[in-house]
């Protein structure tokens, strides 16, 4: 069987052949591609592996570059091409050539798209039939697109400082280049004949785009260094919350920090650490010239509220600086507005950590409120809860709702220590069985086999004989 996947990370085996600094990105496909390399067996699977590089690696006029490659035990191909991934929201017909090139060369029996974010995803399927095809969605941008301003205030959305002018990159701007992205991913979708999630929110995404096309539960196998420790109270700092991400309004971290002086009256040493560069900065006069909207904006709330001090950003962390991060915090907290099923919530849990998510989109499939941990009504619910009214929410007043439910959960969590270890003790069951990775890997392959059995009868991908 050859199977041939497509994503929009270099494996860190393939970076390091190419010269190349490898992503601590999407930590789950790197988790899986361990899995089918240390289990593969001479004849039964060859494997490879597809991903846009930087235009360094390919020589002028060059669509892509292959590679061979060992890693766990394993052997695998990689095909490297040309794409635009700057500009995601454009779609390169020129990259059906490429992905045609790539198809021809190694002959797939199954092709595997990993997401629906990237031009890529709707290239390819349009080059290979969509029996041979499974697209397994990790976000959606249609859903992105629509709550992607999560409650902002108008002045905020409308505002553009220099840098979003320059790049036009405002908040608005991204909002929009979500919606083109949304619309690539919803046709590329209905070309799917196999269709892979992992929450009843997906599920019911994908059937609405195609209901012809069959979907698989297919659950995540994430980095193998997050299985074999688990937190504990001694070693964190008290009144500690981790946030993964906080760099653009979707992961909500305006939220939490309308939150901080509801729950600064109950716990007063409480402290924000962020993972990623900070965008608040404006010290400098590069920092100055480089402060977006959505940053001008959290260093207003950080100053309104006096919280300079209570948030710290933690730049770029390598996997196991992750591991220590989680760890040392009492607390990881997921507020974003919408969410498939956040990687960094599924981490949290195999730790064992306390966790508090906003209750959107796929997050309920993965994380149960009041047995692994506290769910809050975030964006999403508070838009159900108002579709119903005849009285549009005033600009602001599902903001101030949502952070107030927030603070509500955080201080319930606190409150209670060995409630708290209960639901870490949960989380961790449910998130071990969840990423199982020797039960993933064997439904993934189940699910290689019934595809490229089926499409054995005609021609493989390609559609040569």
């Amino acid at each position: 069987m050859r199977i041939l996947w497509l994503c929009n990370l270099i494996l860190p085996a393939v970076a390091k052949e190419l010269g190349l600094e490898a992503s601590n990105k999407e930590g789950w496909v790197v988790g899986l591609a361990e899995k089918v390399l240390n289990n593969q067996k001479d004849g039964e699977v060859t494997f490879a592996i597809a991903a846009p590089v930087p235009a360094s690696v390919l020589a002028s006029g060059e669509d892509y570059v292959e590679r061979e490659f060992d890693a766990w035990g394993g052997h695998a191909f990689f095909y490297g091409f040309r794409e635009d991934t700057d500009n995601p929201h454009r779609y390169e017909a020129a990259l059906e050539g490429r992905m045609q090139k790539i198809v021809k060369h190694f002959r797939p029996d199954v092709v595997h798209c990993f997401g629906t974010e990237f031009p890529h995803t709707l290239a390819m399927c349009k080059s290979v039939p969509s029996r041979s095809l499974l697209v397994t969605i990790q976000g959606v941008c249609t859903k992105i697109a629509e709550v992607y301003e999560a409650d902002l205030p108008k002045k905020v959305v409308q505002r553009l400082t220099l840098r979003d002018f320059l790049k036009k990159d405002g908040i608005a701007m991204q909002k929009e280049k979500f919606r083109l992205r949304g619309n690539s991913e919803r046709e590329a979708l209905r070309l799917a004949g196999n269709i892979g999630g992992r929450t009843a929110w997906d599920r019911a995404f994908a059937e609405n785009q195609n209901p012809e096309a069959r979907y698989f539960q297919l659950n995540e196998t994430l980095r193998s260094d997050f299985y074999d420790m688990t937190w504990e109270e001694k070693n964190v700092e008290p009144h500690s919350v981790f946030l993964s991400q906080g760099d653009y309004p979707l992961k909500g971290l305006h939220y939490v920090l309308l939150a901080m002086p509801q729950i600064q009256k109950k716990f007063p040493d409480v402290k924000v650490y962020v993972a990623g560069n900070g965008i608040t900065g404006y010290e400098t006069l590069k920092q100055k010239l480089k402060i977006s909207s959505y940053g001008k904006y959290l260093r207003e709330l950080m100053h309104q509220y006096h919280l300079e001090d209570k948030v710290v950003y933690l730049g770029k962390l390598s996997g196991a600086e992750m591991k220590e991060r989680y760890l040392k915090s009492s607390l990881f907290l997921c507020p974003s507005a919408v969410e498939n099923s956040p990687n960094s919530l599924g981490e949290a849990m195999l730790l064992g950590m306390p966790c508090i998510a906003a209750n959107v989109g796929g997050i309920p499939s993965m994380f149960t409120d009041g047995t692994d941990g506290i769910l809050f009504e975030g964006h999403c619910a508070l838009e159900k809860e108002s579709s119903s009214e005849p009285k549009a929410q005033e600009d602001g007043e599902g903001l101030a709702r949502i952070a107030d439910h927030l603070a509500t959960a955080v201080i319930e969590m606190w409150s209670n220590p060995e409630r708290e270890k209960e639901y870490g003790r949960n989380a961790r069951a449910h998130a071990m069985k969840n990423h199982d990775g020797h039960e993933n890997y064997r439904r993934i392959m189940e699910v290689y086999a019934t595809i490229a059995g089926e499409g054995s009868e005609g021609h493989g991908a390609d559609g040569e004989a």
